[in-house]
């Protein structure tokens, strides 16, 4: 199978492309007698560049609060019958014209995206472009050759430039595809995958193609922050993204709340209505209501032990504030200053309380050791010779989303330093060996405090949790749950059978759970404790005693489920018959003015369990007495 779309169409959205299957049907199987009477030379014009707008939606970072690049749509001439994307494309498709078209929207695209002298980089959307030959038939391709004579003819350098290919139905062969990319890639174009989840063989075009990028269909991202099984999709996309060397962008990222659980699993790329609609002049800049969202830090919990202890550091606690030069400031001054302060790394260039640049020491004084170089630049301004352009994050950055950024290939970059603002406003900068320390007690952490068994947090931050919870006055539901009957299954089934009934425990609470809103950790042995912020926590118990009651069974003989249970010689050699192991679940509220600390509340959780445990088979017992203080 050919597994590559068909009208990956360039600048357009892949909800915009395509008509449903059968009005796809329907428009191939009419003769071009079917269109408008000026459909054709109507499409003529268009396929000339006469008459196509196009529109921009910005995609931004939620590391840096800025920008990173804007994607291009193509829209048909307003108030005719293919002004949609949808319309316009099946016009096309009716009378032969999807190849000159597709070459025609990258030229509109191209052309408006130099125009504005937009920023950053331009994801563009393209797909085969269509040939007729000589003896019949036709070809596809890529269109590399014109594409890139587009580009010489605008000044723009493919280095800014991401092909974005759309996974809708299989058309092109996937050996010549990867033949295409790998000649786009080698004069300097990235690669996105779009629509991931969504369409023909996602993850065998993932794997085939290995792009810089993948566009994780809005279909995921919509409803997110309710939704545990997209989330359970994403983060397993952002995963494999980390393994690949892949960028993930979300998107149709439409409210605050999917922005915020997006960017918590550690995808750090988005664009939506929510940030910005696409538009003729897109934004610059993000509005005050996103960077209030980006910036935002809710108590959303993921259970993966790398996020504890050092992973709730931000930048603001690791910066340090330098004072700064201004782009006027003479080079030679600047040397002066590295020279006369042996500890200074890096200097900021700011101006009006704006970060433009960043000099370093290493490179500054590299360069001018060279012969004639002082001569040459010592009195031409420093800004001729800082970074013009350094890597930048906000003081609520957290040092975790830099360390998976790091992952992703920046270490050398941040290594060198970087810029940190507060509201766009230079706050400091920060060393790349202050980050790296932090970054491997954040390590250290996580090994020390998971429990090695299911890789679940530990007492020290289940503790450290719980205070937190307490100070911020913020009401949670704490379950403690254990296992009935366990010491006599590990008896007789072994050590192995039972740290397996442990691991099945883990798996149940962590499905039962909303990982943005609940924190489950592991207490140890067969006890763990879950936290829930959720309202709807009682049924999320409930649910938890049924998928355990279903999934034990496995680990019994049918002749122990028939009999309800196995016999087991107890310390003094006596044969006793034990139920089958059950689930007990014990709850108590907690309220901001209920307890003080976490030591009361997990002796009142412990009270609430052994209550539970009063009971035969898997039970739910729930604290509803008045709690002391």
């Amino acid at each position: 199978m050919n597994p590559l779309p068909p009208a990956a169409v360039a600048g357009i959205r892949p909800q915009e492309r395509f008509p449903s299957s059968s009005t796809a049907a329907s428009t191939t199987s009419h003769p071009p007698s079917y269109a408008e009477p000026d459909e054709a030379s109507l499409l003529a014009e268009l396929c000339e560049g006469v008459g196509l707008t196009c529109v921009f939606q910005p995609i931004v970072d939620f590391r840096t609060s800025e920008v990173a690049g804007y994607e291009g749509l193509v829209r048909g001439p307003a108030g005719t019958t293919i002004h949609s994307p949808m319309a316009l494309f099946a016009a096309a498709r009716r009378h032969g014209l999807l190849g000159p078209l597709e070459l025609a929207c990258r030229r509109t695209v191209l052309r408006g995206f130099v125009a504005q002298d937009l920023p950053e980089r331009l994801f563009l959307n393209i797909g085969p472009v269509t040939r007729a030959q000589p003896g019949g038939g036709v070809s596809e391709s890529l269109g590399l050759d014109e594409t890139f004579a587009m580009l010489q003819s605008f000044r723009l350098p493919p280095e800014r430039v991401v092909l974005e290919l759309t996974e809708h139905a299989p058309t092109l062969d996937l050996a010549s595809t990867r033949a295409s990319l790998a000649a786009y890639r080698a004069l300097g174009f990235e690669v996105a995958l779009d629509d991931m989840g969504e369409g023909y063989a996602s993850l065998r075009l993932w794997s085939e193609l290995r792009p810089d990028y993948v566009k994780i269909d809005r279909h995921f991202v919509d409803g997110i922050d309710t939704d545990t099984v997209k989330l359970q999709f994403v983060r397993s996309m952002r995963q494999i993204a980390e393994t690949s060397g892949t960028r993930v962008i979300a998107e149709g990222i439409e409210h605050a709340e999917e922005l915020q659980v997006v960017r918590d699993l550690g995808i750090f790329l988005g664009q939506g209505y929510f940030i910005a609609r696409p538009e003729a002049q897109p934004q610059r800049a993000i509005t005050a209501n996103v960077q209030e969202v980006v910036n935002e830090r809710r108590a959303y919990v993921h259970q993966q032990p790398s996020q504890l202890g050092a992973g709730n550091v931000t930048l603001e606690r690791i910066a340090s504030y330098v004072a700064p030069v201004s782009p006027d400031t003479r080079s030679e001054d600047v040397v002066a200053r590295f020279e006369s302060d042996p500890a200074l790394e890096v200097l900021p260039v700011v101006e009006r309380e704006r970060a433009v640049g960043l000099i370093g020491r290493a490179s500054l004084i590299g360069r001018f050791a060279r012969p004639f170089t002082r001569e040459l630049y010592g009195r031409k301004p420093c800004s001729a010779v800082m970074e013009p352009r350094p890597l930048t994050f906000d003081k609520g950055a957290r040092v975790e989303d830099l360390s998976r950024m790091i992952a992703e290939g920046a270490s050398r970059q941040i290594a060198a330093g970087f810029i940190v603002t507060d509201q766009g406003r230079y706050f400091g900068v920060a060393q790349g060996h202050a980050l790296m320390r932090h970054i491997t007690d954040m390590q250290l952490d996580a090994a020390r405090y998971a429990n090695p068994l299911t890789l679940l947090p530990g007492n020290v931050p289940i503790d450290d949790y719980m205070d937190r919870m307490i100070g911020e006055r913020q009401s949670f539901h704490a379950c403690y749950v254990d296992l009935d009957n366990f010491k006599p299954f590990n008896d007789v089934f072994g050590y192995r059978r039972g740290d397996d009934l442990i691991q099945l425990v883990a798996r149940v609470l962590m499905a039962v759970r909303n990982p943005e809103r609940d924190f489950l950790g592991h207490i140890g042995g067969d006890d763990f404790l879950i936290l829930f912020r959720s309202p709807d926590w009682e049924t999320r118990c409930r649910e938890a005693l049924t998928r355990f009651g279903e999934a034990v069974t496995e680990y019994f003989h049918p002749d122990q489920i028939a009999a309800g249970g196995f016999e087991a010689e107890d310390r003094r050699g006596m044969v006793i018959f034990h139920p089958i192991t059950s689930l007990s679940i014990g709850v108590v509220a907690v309220t901001p003015e209920s307890f003080p600390s976490h030591v009361e509340v997990s002796a009142a959780a412990a009270d609430a369990k052994k209550m539970a445990k009063r009971a035969l088979g898997n039970s739910l017992f729930i604290e509803r007495r008045r709690a002391h203080r």
